[in-house]
């Protein structure tokens, strides 16, 4: 069952987003005019080849670049007039992130990377949140195990929880399942479907894997740094299509 999003509010909108690498004589457009919105509560996968903007898309997105061109505004924020220690409180207080590699403390028992966040911003840990997020993620047995004991899937739950501690306005993950096995991938994918449609959680993610799209509410394509084109309640096999007709089965796993 789908989340049903009442609210208009865009927690993310990029509005002719231009990012070039190089100088002038040897530039590269990574992102050519890219304007798209990302309401509250909705799950959106992004695609594409090889190339084709995906990752600079995630960076200009959630504050980690900055665009040489347009407007990036993230829970009413206008990020290109934030100075770098503001974008680094943002990013840490309304943003949560969920990468392929786990990204984890290996000291840290799982409590303790996943309330990281909350100590590195100077707050107290709530006990009722960290248990409520460990439960929610299935962990709450694991607490005190370090990263080491536990499997790839479950580290990545653990990561996923301390994206969530914060509550924040968005998570964005990138190929959060590309180095997780089949039923690993899908337990992950139903916890992300799950926050965004009990916890009205947003989420932007990129990934290559048509399945791992078709728990999203749309997939939006890129191309050459442009949206070419998007699909509202995918179907793993609509994905591939569409995939298909962009070149991008050339890609190899994991590539951006």
């Amino acid at each position: 069952m789908r989340h049903t999003n009442d609210i208009s509010t865009d927690v993310v909108r990029l509005t002719d987003v231009v990012k070039t690498y190089g100088g002038r004589r040897n530039s590269v457009t990574a992102l050519d005019g890219v304007t798209i919105a990302f309401p509250r509560a909705t799950f959106t996968a992004v695609m594409g080849p090889s190339g084709s903007g995906k990752s600079t898309f995630l960076h200009c997105a959630a504050g980690l670049d900055r665009p040489t061109r347009g407007s990036v505004l993230l829970d009413d924020q206008e990020l290109s007039k934030l100075s770098e220690v503001e974008l680094t409180k943002l990013r840490r207080d309304r943003i949560g992130f969920v990468f392929q590699a786990f990204n984890l403390l290996p000291a840290f028992s799982v409590q303790d990377n996943v309330t990281l966040p909350l100590r590195l911003a100077g707050r107290r840990a709530n006990r009722d949140a960290v248990e409520r997020v460990l439960q929610q993620v299935g962990l709450s047995e694991r607490r005190r195990h370090l990263p080491g004991e536990l499997s790839g899937g479950q580290q990545q739950r653990v990561a996923i929880a301390r994206a969530l501690i914060t509550r924040p306005a968005v998570i964005f993950a990138d190929e959060p399942t590309g180095a997780l096995d089949t039923r690993t991938a899908r337990d992950v994918l139903n916890l992300l479907r799950a926050s965004v449609d009990q916890a009205g959680q947003t989420i932007v993610m990129v990934t290559h894997d048509p399945v791992a799209a078709s728990y999203a509410d749309r997939v939006v394509f890129l191309a050459d740094g442009r949206l070419v084109g998007e699909l509202r309640r995918p179907t793993a096999e609509a994905v591939a299509e569409r995939m298909t007709h962009l070149g991008a089965w050339a890609e190899p796993v994991g590539a951006r």
